[in-house]
């Protein structure tokens, strides 16, 4: 049980695992992106423009189409022209693949949660200070 004021960790719960932790590091910066990365979870074989997913996820077109590549970017998206159009799907890469089955996963557990809100929270507010 994690005490009040302590992280999870400082409670000797070992609550991110390596690959998670990495990923949550490299690609969880923002809530946006979160909510992108859960979409394409829910939905793997979705391919599809900014415009949609934003709709889909309630968020604002500029900062989803921004955030879709700088995943794409990171190879956890693919980007595809589709007659001119630019969509979004999922990488093929089955160890990204896993990696975020594995985060999804571990968002069910309510300390993984806590310190996962946390670090984008941070990522955040360094953004902000730039």
């Amino acid at each position: 049980m994690v005490m009040s004021g302590q992280s999870a960790t400082q409670a000797g719960q070992h609550v991110l695992d390596d690959g998670v932790q990495d990923f949550l590091k490299k690609h969880m910066n923002s809530l946006v992106k979160w909510d992108l990365i859960r979409f394409f979870h829910d939905n793997p074989h979705t391919k599809d423009t900014a415009e949609n997913i934003a709709q889909y996820t309630g968020r604002d077109i500029v900062k989803v189409e921004h955030e879709l590549k700088g995943l794409a970017a990171a190879q956890v998206l693919q980007v595809n022209d589709i007659a001119g159009v630019t969509v979004y799907q999922l990488g093929s890469d089955e160890h990204i693949r896993q990696t975020i089955n594995g985060f999804m996963e571990a968002c069910h557990n309510r300390a993984f949660r806590t310190e996962a809100i946390q670090h984008v929270i941070q990522c955040m507010q360094q953004v902000e200070k730039i």
